[in-house]
């Protein structure tokens, strides 16, 4: 988790009254893996369709 995410969760929990951030985090995870998942897909609508066919291997970058 990254520090946004920590703070974010830390200002629910103290609005909640949770006596605990690990009970905010464990009730409001699937808040945060449906974030996660429209970012991806915003991600994919911007960068637009591939020219790849779809029988193509998914291909790799090198990253040094």
């Amino acid at each position: 988790m990254g520090d946004f995410e920590v703070d974010a969760l830390a200002v629910i929990k103290e609005l909640l009254g949770h006596a605990h951030i690990g009970v905010t985090a464990g009730v409001y995870a699937h808040v945060r893996l449906r974030l996660q998942r429209d970012a991806i897909d915003a991600l994919g609508n911007a960068l637009g369709p591939g020219d790849d066919a779809p029988d193509d291997p998914p291909t790799a970058a090198v990253v040094r």
